[in-house]
């Protein structure tokens, strides 16, 4: 049986990248109805329409993550749309850089925002709508690998997506009596069109950036989006069992590990 078959899944910030992976990984393990958020109307209707046409409906929630409000109401949309949700991934997240010393108090707020507070009332209305059906379900937290540390140039990043995995945490351990598991996947540096553009935004890169990067890890290549795509649907599916609560780190380096 596909993994998430009969199941409606939300995924925030689902119209590019990592988020556009999983819709199309959600389509082919049976999903029932797929609702993708994000800011860019074109792009999220071009991936809804050819998910539709793939023989799953999707919907495009327009939703700018940086109003809590919209966030929130992206999951209602949803509901109002499929009758029903049963499965939320937060992939949305802000990357824009800044040190502890020049972070601004808005950068800051920024951060929070998009990485931390959005995904927070995210995860409280798909539970309370689980809850008043009385079933069980699952989300998953994309959150970084940087949450553990991170570079100087992400403190604000960093502060959000460590938040994001202590939330993770409090809220799978609040909700496992609810029989809704709560996960996270702590993503290293992960080969996208975003990552890409912010490699050449602000760390001067070629259009070679990639192949130079690829050679930089010990795997000889970053990490891929269909590859982590297929592991968050079987995390979201009811094959992961009773998992709950796990901040997995999905990495070719060690944390903690040293020469």
């Amino acid at each position: 049986m596909p993994l998430l078959q009969d199941k409606v899944i939300l995924i925030s910030g689902g119209t590019q990248g990592l988020g556009a992976g999983v819709a199309r990984r959600a389509a082919a393990e049976g999903a029932a109805g797929i609702a993708v958020t994000g800011r860019n109307a074109d792009s999220g209707e071009r991936l809804a329409a050819e998910i539709t046409a793939s023989g799953v409906e999707t919907r495009f929630i327009k939703t700018d993550l940086a109003d809590v409000e919209q966030a929130r109401n992206s999951v209602l949309e949803t509901i109002n749309a499929f009758g029903q949700l049963d499965c939320a991934v937060n992939a949305a997240g802000l990357t824009t850089r800044g040190t502890m010393l020049d972070t601004t108090p808005e950068l800051f707020d920024a951060h929070i925002a998009v990485n931390l507070k959005s995904p927070f009332f995210i995860m409280a209305e798909t539970i309370k709508h689980l809850r008043s059906r009385g079933v069980p379900g699952s989300i998953l937290n994309v959150i970084s690998i940087a949450e553990l540390g991170g570079q100087p140039y992400l403190a604000p990043y960093v502060a959000a997506k460590a938040g994001l995995a202590g939330a993770t945490r409090n809220a799978a351990h609040a909700h496992r009596w609810d029989k809704i598991r709560i996960n996270g996947l702590d993503i290293g540096w992960t080969a996208t069109d975003g990552e890409a553009e912010t490699q050449k935004k602000f760390h001067g890169a070629g259009d070679d950036w990639l192949e130079k990067a690829n050679a930089s890890v010990p795997m000889g290549k970053l990490g891929q989006v269909d590859e982590i795509a297929e592991f968050i649907v079987f995390l979201l599916s009811d094959r992961s069992g009773v998992v709950t609560g796990s901040v997995i780190d999905w990495d070719q380096n060690v944390y903690g590990g040293s020469d």
